[in-house]
């Protein structure tokens, strides 16, 4: 086995034992892998409760490259979400994926900047993967927030 992947590895196992252990002061996520594969890990985030996510599981999907951490996972929602830095296919337009990816990152504080991302969207251009969303969420609030509680029980409930 290449000594990238043994890296890659031995970090993968240390970041799962910390989320298990993390568990029972962050319930809102929980993360591990898909049977087997220790690269391929499913998650599931809580909607936040001061959000119109609130009462919700969303699903997203990990991928995990094989040198990790000097290169970051990918990870998309796989429960539909409306909201202005998630795309249709789950693409998630969040700094610490695309341009500020650090090896001093972990799955677990992607996976809660991302549960901070459902609270507080970014209507910035650069992270905006759905601009018509973003245009809502700039102008009627109160729209964008009945639109994504209406999402939230018809997909994520």
């Amino acid at each position: 086995m290449d000594c990238n992947i043994n890296k890659s590895l031995k970090r993968i196992n240390v970041e799962l034992r910390n989320i298990e252990r993390d568990s029972a002061s962050t319930p809102s996520i929980s993360a591990g892998p898909i049977g087997n594969d220790p690269f391929h890990w499913i998650a599931t985030i809580a909607g936040p409760s001061d959000s119109p996510y609130s009462g919700g599981t969303f699903f997203l999907d990990i991928r995990i490259p094989q040198n990790y951490p000097w290169k970051p996972p990918t990870i998309n929602f796989t429960t539909r979400v409306y909201h202005p830095n998630i795309d249709s296919n789950g693409n998630i337009g969040l700094d610490h994926l695309i341009h500020q990816w650090s090896p001093a990152l972990t799955i677990s504080k992607v996976l809660s900047s991302i549960c901070s991302l459902l609270e507080n969207p970014n209507p910035v251009l650069d992270f905006t993967f759905e601009p018509e969303i973003a245009h809502l969420y700039k102008t009627d609030r109160s729209r964008y927030e009945a639109i994504a509680r209406e999402w939230t029980k018809q997909y994520a409930m």
